[in-house]
């Protein structure tokens, strides 16, 4: 089996980083081709979104894997949302497309779908759903707001995999330390739960935590907010490992980030969520709070049903 694997790879985020490993290591029957915002050896570029990267014509190669392949799968993550920018429907889209013409199956894999802001972004998203052979979802949000949709298979119901990387810690090893997790724009909400947070309690350090180190916008939140609180430290996160190590001595994590959210809830921390917007990736982890371990396995099972059905749709 030899499939495409697309989700938005190589822009330096931890969480997306590490969605592309679990495909990878989770499916090794699967030859996997990557594509990539900024590809390392081995990986493909992304089909092009704009007129720059059109006139490269760098994406002929990922064109010609895809015809030499069997299909074409959306790796996890919230690619199907506008929240940020209508281009990322668009980007995903074209992917789509590309494969329709060369009659190649695609496949939504552990997606977070919506929320959206224009017509254009749910236009485009609803079509690539319609004509998708697969679809898990990783939330209830996303579950419902495309039930009314017209889909040519049943949505399956899963939650984010990269999860199963984060083993539950012994809350008790807390050190006092509060983590903070920003993420480029929503500055005022972020300072706000700050305020709040350290009107309410003392904390022997805090540590603002990038998931994004390279993003210059994350950096400048990150410096602004160490400047305005005493004894501040700021650690830049490239892996999943140093992530589990910089919770354990947490005992508040205020996370605008979806996967340092994750990392809090499977750690067992007290946890507050600054949501971009109503209804988002972040919101919807409200259903998780306070993470029980009965929450926790039923999670789990979800992760397997979710990758169990997914190897299935992709043998056939």
């Amino acid at each position: 089996m030899k499939f495409l694997l697309v989700g938005n790879y190589g822009v330096g985020n931890l969480g997306d980083e590490a969605l592309k490993n679990y495909f990878l290591k989770s499916f090794p029957g699967v030859e996997w081709q990557v594509l990539s915002a900024s590809p390392v050896k081995g990986e493909l570029p992304r089909l092009p979104g704009g007129v720059r990267s059109f006139l490269t014509f760098h994406w002929f190669r990922t064109v010609q894997a895809l015809k030499g392949s069997d299909g074409l799968v959306f790796g996890g993550g919230s690619l199907f949302t506008d929240t940020e920018s209508v281009r990322a429907c668009i980007l995903w889209w074209i992917h789509a497309c590309c494969a329709w013409v060369l009659r190649k199956p695609t496949f939504l894999a552990f997606q977070g779908i919506g929320p959206f802001r224009t017509r254009l972004g749910e236009r485009l998203s609803r079509s690539v759903l319609s004509h998708a052979a697969f679809i898990s979802v990783r939330d209830s949000a996303s579950a419902e707001r495309i039930e009314p949709w017209k889909k040519n298979t049943k949505v399956i119901r899963s939650f984010d995999p990269v999860f199963m990387d984060f083993p539950k810690q012994n809350s008790d090893r807390s050190e006092n330390v509060f983590i903070i997790i920003p993420r480029a724009g929503g500055e005022e909400s972020l300072r706000k739960a700050v305020t709040e947070a350290l009107g309410k309690k003392s904390f022997s350090k805090t540590r603002i935590l990038l998931l994004e180190p390279e993003n210059a916008s994350e950096q400048r939140i990150a410096r602004r907010l160490q400047a305005s609180i005493s004894g501040t430290s700021i650690v830049p996160i490239r892996s999943i490992d140093e992530l589990k190590r910089e919770m354990e001595g947490a005992s508040l994590v205020l996370s605008a980030r979806y996967h340092g959210a994750l990392a809090a809830l499977a750690a067992g921390k007290e946890i507050m969520l600054i949501p971009e917007r109503a209804g988002d990736k972040l919101s919807a982890l409200w259903e998780c709070i306070p993470m029980t371990e009965e929450k926790k396995h039923a999670l789990l099972e979800r992760i397997e049903a979710g990758e169990r059905e997914l190897r299935v749709a992709l043998r056939h």
